[in-house]
């Protein structure tokens, strides 16, 4: 198998599995969620973006097995409408992949929590209780804090927020990237910065602990 055909079968693949998951999804929770309820969701107002997609490659599948050997040394003519469609929708692709995975795709339960208004670029939610607290996950998602210890302004890695509906707070869960101390705090989401406070509360605290070493085992 060339590169062009191997480039064409991974991308359908990875992508059309996404869709069927998705399309299942949005077929399976219809029924129990008002319109309004169902189109916050991200994969749902996106999905039209993935069909788009996957016409795109498929057509090129098909191009490509109907042509003649020497066309088919001219890759570039095949690949570069996928490529340029998906640079283009990079982000909106991205996010719908990670909400193939995420624990809000097949729920109907009445939800409190913030789900996708609360989302960020690549993340998901990757434990939720349908009750009290939920967390989510990214990819790449960076801090800058001053070190209270030694005054500078370290960056950190965030491992996870969390949002607790019964206490009504949310907390975030960071690691200093070079020296590898992880931290919870508070966390207030900003319309142009987030802040952060500091958590006096041991069962609080705790609790949070718990719940975030039970989503990583």
């Amino acid at each position: 198998m060339g590169k062009t055909d191997q480039f064409i079968k991974t991308e359908k693949d990875k992508y059309g599995k996404i869709f069927v998951d998705i399309n299942y999804a949005i077929s399976s929770v219809s029924p129990f969620l008002d319109k309004d309820d169902l189109n916050i969701r991200k994969y749902a107002a996106k999905i039209s973006i993935l069909k788009k997609y996957i016409d795109l490659i498929e057509e090129a599948e098909r191009e490509f097995k109907n042509t003649n050997f020497l066309n088919k040394l001219k890759s570039t003519k095949y690949i570069s409408p996928i490529k340029d469609y998906k640079n283009d929708n990079y982000e909106s692709l991205l996010q719908l992949e990670k909400c193939s995975t995420c624990e809000c795709l097949n729920c109907t339960a009445p939800c409190n929590f913030d789900s996708c208004l609360g989302c960020k670029s690549a993340s998901k939610i990757v434990h939720c209780d349908r009750k009290r607290i939920n967390a989510s996950k990214y990819d790449a998602f960076f801090v800058n804090l001053i070190n209270n210890t030694t005054g500078k302004n370290d960056r950190y890695v965030v491992l996870s927020t969390l949002q607790d509906v019964q206490l009504n707070k949310r907390y975030i869960i960071i690691e200093n990237i070079a020296l590898k101390e992880k931290f919870i705090l508070y966390y207030y989401p900003g319309i142009s910065e987030d802040s952060y406070g500091e958590i006096s509360n041991s069962q609080e605290f705790d609790f949070i602990v718990s719940t975030f070493q039970s989503i990583e085992e």
